[in-house]
């Protein structure tokens, strides 16, 4: 729902930075009754998705199937799964609020200081794409920074200070759920009325006419408080990818605490998915030009998804693993292991390159070959033509968005390290394959509109999306 995997870079802009058509960037002007239905169930329904899965693991040992099964035959009843539920606590909402807080202070507050020190790292102040309004907005890269010292204090703790039990996020769990829920909330309506009070920019904004529409996907393209708080990188970046390896890190504890002993196949989950998050934030400044910052608006749909959706659903694996530890062989955990790294490395040299391409305007060796692209031409808003091309050559002549394979050959990774038993743990790479599909056919039918019969061409000399000689 949000943040993860979204990695490809917007193709919604023109070269000299008008905005190509109205119809081309953000969000719909209209609204169709399929797409408000849609609506409407994820606005019903996806907060009880998210409770019941945290609900089965904290109540049925995580069966997906026996809570539903013992409401439909009567041995229990909604009312009596809800009075078994945590409710908020006093200790959770100042846990919620101290880290929240902290983070805020850690992006608006402290100047990158990483990309001084770390070569190869782009850090600092840096520049987003131009917006369809034409505005470049800046931005202070210091996710790595923030992560860096909120593990460096958190480490502390666990080993020298002892000021918290490093089982504290597993032990407030539930009880942080809705603390979460109500951030994800309250941001969410204080960023609608924002795009229509006061907006950052009122060319950037978008209003459909329909409310539900207007509050899920959001209004403002880019709302900001001051002139570095930027709700859409904080909330896609901090908390919740900040907290994903913190999460991670507690729920090994507490399989520790439990057992006496960390199983090798949480450590697999803790390795891989802390591979993915510092990626993520070693490219932070490359994130600035991808879909979730030049296409997406602010809404429902990144502020609560990543508050809620991201930091409950996408750790499911360690949730999974204290309770029902999984012991891996040998092959199975190195097969295990193997698959998560040919995945990442998949992901992140599919990006490379298109990067590569682009800064080099093809003027560069990719497989120690001249590269391959697909002249293209579009018209913008204003009625200039502009060529561009589009990259055959690498991992782009494999598939149209290997990078998009080789995430889900990480996400399944993670999912594997946790057996068989149950469903619950493979919620994510279920979830990630939908998710990527739509990504996929969102993304082609824009650029078939932009490109017309060049991305025909393109289609034709890459025939596949995901997986040659599949799909």
């Amino acid at each position: 729902m949000a943040s993860k995997s979204q990695h490809n870079a917007s193709k919604t802009k023109s070269l000299n930075g008008k905005a190509e058509s109205q119809g081309q960037w953000g969000r719909a002007w209209e609204v169709d009754w399929f797409s408000l239905a849609s609506i409407i169930f994820l606005l019903l329904f996806a907060p009880f998705i998210v409770y019941y899965f945290i609900m089965a693991c904290d109540q049925y040992s995580c069966s997906l199937t026996t809570p539903a099964l013992d409401i439909a035959t009567g041995r229990a009843s909604l009312a009596d799964i809800w009075a078994k539920t945590p409710p908020v606590t006093a200790k959770a909402a100042q846990l919620y609020t101290l880290w929240v807080s902290f983070q805020v202070l850690l992006y608006s507050w402290l100047p990158d200081f990483c990309h001084k020190f770390l070569p190869g790292y782009v850090g600092g102040v840096q520049e987003g794409a131009i917006t369809p309004a034409g505005v470049v907005n800046k931005y202070e890269v210091n996710g790595l920074q923030a992560w860096l010292i909120t593990h460096l204090l958190w480490f502390l703790n666990a080993y020298l200070l002892t000021w918290f039990s490093p089982t504290i996020i597993f032990d407030n769990w539930i009880p942080l759920l809705w603390c979460a829920n109500i951030l994800g909330y309250a941001v969410s309506t204080f960023a609608m009325i924002k795009g229509y009070l006061f907006p950052t920019n009122a060319e950037d904004c978008k209003f459909t006419g329909n409310f539900f529409y207007n509050f899920m996907m959001g209004i403002e393209f880019n709302p900001r408080i001051g002139k570095w708080f930027d709700f859409k990188l904080f909330f896609n970046g901090r908390p919740g990818i900040v907290a994903w390896t913190l999460i991670n890190l507690s729920f090994a504890a507490k399989q520790q605490e439990l057992y006496g002993h960390v199983t090798n196949s949480m450590i697999l989950v803790n390795i891989l998915q802390a591979i993915y998050v510092l990626d993520f934030f070693w490219n932070e400044t490359w994130y600035l030009k991808t879909i979730d910052i030049c296409h997406d608006h602010f809404g429902w749909y990144l502020g609560w998804g990543d508050c809620v959706w991201l930091p409950y659903l996408y750790t499911l694996q360690g949730l999974y693993l204290v309770y029902h530890p999984v012991h891996l062989s040998t092959p199975n955990a190195v097969g295990i292991l193997l698959l998560g790294l040919v995945g990442y490395y998949i992901f992140r040299m599919t990006n490379h390159q298109k990067d590569l391409f682009r800064r080099t305007d093809g003027r560069c060796l990719i497989w120690g070959k001249k590269p391959k692209a697909i002249e293209c031409s579009y018209t913008s808003a204003d009625g200039q033509k502009h060529r561009t091309k589009l990259l055959v050559s690498g991992f782009w002549g494999v598939a149209r968005h290997f990078n998009y394979t080789g995430d889900l050959m990480g996400s399944l990774a993670y999912c594997l390290a946790c057996g068989g038993g149950h469903l619950l743990p493979y919620f994510y790479i279920i979830y990630m394959t939908i998710l990527l599909t739509h990504r996929c056919l969102r993304d082609e039918h824009r650029c078939a509109n932009k490109y017309g019969r060049d991305w025909e061409r393109y289609t034709a000399a890459v025939p596949y999306r995901l997986l040659p000689g599949i799909f």
